[in-house]
């Protein structure tokens, strides 16, 4: 039998009818353990910690949709990427993409740094970089693509040859894309990670985070971590991730649709300096975008010209939502200076163009032409 397509692995895999009751979702299985039979002798769980149902059905279908093998799921996007890290040990050299999201800086300056960990902030659009950044000691490269939120994108296949000519492992955040858009593992990424919380929930009523990977050795300790650390996903947010993966195909479709035409209109606006989005010929990689990615989704940063402005922006907006976060079916509107990247020092937020004035965007999946207008009304005030 061929291979399902996207839509149809999204809505069946992981979805199969429960076998007790025929029920066409999967149960909420709200229970702390399960009764064992005897010493030993169980049905396959113990304790929900270590497994529950609706997070291994949860967990077969994301690694589904991103061609894994295995796949783990966790309480946040941050305890996804914190597991994998774990991958490393002391004394070993990490390269990260320098233009992270800041929580993932974050975690590395603040806390993996203590550990021995050492890293250094690379700008990966530039193969040549990550290349010069090796060091006998290189285990891991990190990188997010596009970029958060300055939509910089990695060469996946370049890097990957890279790192794995010097047995080094590549984990790539996809939190932007989403698997329907782009699948990191097909370029030769070893890891994939994701916040759940995003596109992949999609309705902004969960928070979660994911870990797919082939790597049987690796997937066996991570699976350790997640039991011995206990971040794991609960079975109601698994559930609503399991609801959100099913239409995540259409989604994204509007979203990329929504995203292009936000993206085209504020690129002609006056009053705008600049849009980093891939999907705009202007973008210096939109080819290499084209090639990795199968549409430019609907994360668009543009820079207003100074605090001010961008805080008449923000303030002025009625059907964008000013919130952190991103991916849900509503439209929501930053300020990463202030918001996603204020652990970032500021000196290092400007060199990589994360202004004061910079406004970030996750465009949503309302009729394109009231977000448009909700804009055109805000910008008028500039």
């Amino acid at each position: 039998m061929k291979r399902m397509g996207f839509s149809t692995i999204a809505i069946h895999v992981g979805n199969e009818p429960d076998l007790a009751t025929g029920a066409v979702s999967v149960p909420i299985y709200q229970t702390s353990t399960y009764a064992q039979e005897g010493l030993g002798k169980h049905k396959g769980y113990e304790y929900a910690r270590t497994q529950n149902p609706t997070r291994s059905a949860l967990e077969r279908n994301i690694a589904a949709l991103e061609g894994a093998k295995f796949g783990f799921a966790f309480a946040s996007g941050m305890s996804a990427i914190d597991a994998v890290l774990k991958l490393v040990r002391t004394g070993d050299h990490v390269i990260l993409g320098d233009n992270t999201y800041g929580g993932t800086f974050r975690l590395f300056n603040k806390v993996l740094s203590n550990y021995g960990i050492e890293f250094d902030l690379v700008d990966t659009s530039n193969p040549e970089n990550v290349e010069r950044a090796f060091k006998p000691n290189t285990k891991m490269v990190f990188v997010e693509t596009p970029t958060n939120p300055i939509m910089t994108i990695t060469d996946l296949k370049a890097v990957s040859e890279i790192a794995h000519q010097r047995g080094a492992k590549v984990v790539c955040d996809n939190t932007f894309m989403s698997p329907y858009l782009q699948r990191p593992m097909e370029f030769g990424v070893d890891i994939v990670v994701h916040s759940t919380t995003k596109y992949l929930n999609g309705h902004s009523d969960s928070v979660g985070g994911f870990v797919a990977l082939n790597d049987e050795e690796d997937a066996e300790w991570i699976k350790f971590i997640q039991n011995s650390v206990g971040a794991i996903l609960s079975p109601f947010d698994s559930f609503l991730v399991l609801r959100g993966t099913k239409t995540l195909a259409v989604r994204m479709e509007k979203h990329d649709q929504n995203g292009r035409a936000v993206a085209s209109y504020l690129a002609d606006h006056p009053k705008v300096k600049k849009v980093y989005y891939p999907g705009l010929p202007s973008h210096p990689q939109h080819e290499l975008a084209k090639k990795q990615q199968k549409g430019f989704g609907g994360m668009i940063a543009f820079e207003t010209g100074s605090l001010e402005n961008a805080r008449t922006v923000l303030e002025s907006v009625r059907l964008c939502t000013l919130a952190e976060s991103l991916g849900g079916v509503e439209t929501l509107i930053s300020h990463p200076a202030t918001m996603t990247h204020a652990s970032v020092p500021k000196e290092r937020r400007e060199k990589l163009g994360i202004t004061d004035g910079l406004v970030r965007i996750s465009v949503g999946i309302e009729d394109v032409e009231d977000i448009i207008e909700d804009l055109e009304q805000a910008l008028s005030k500039l």
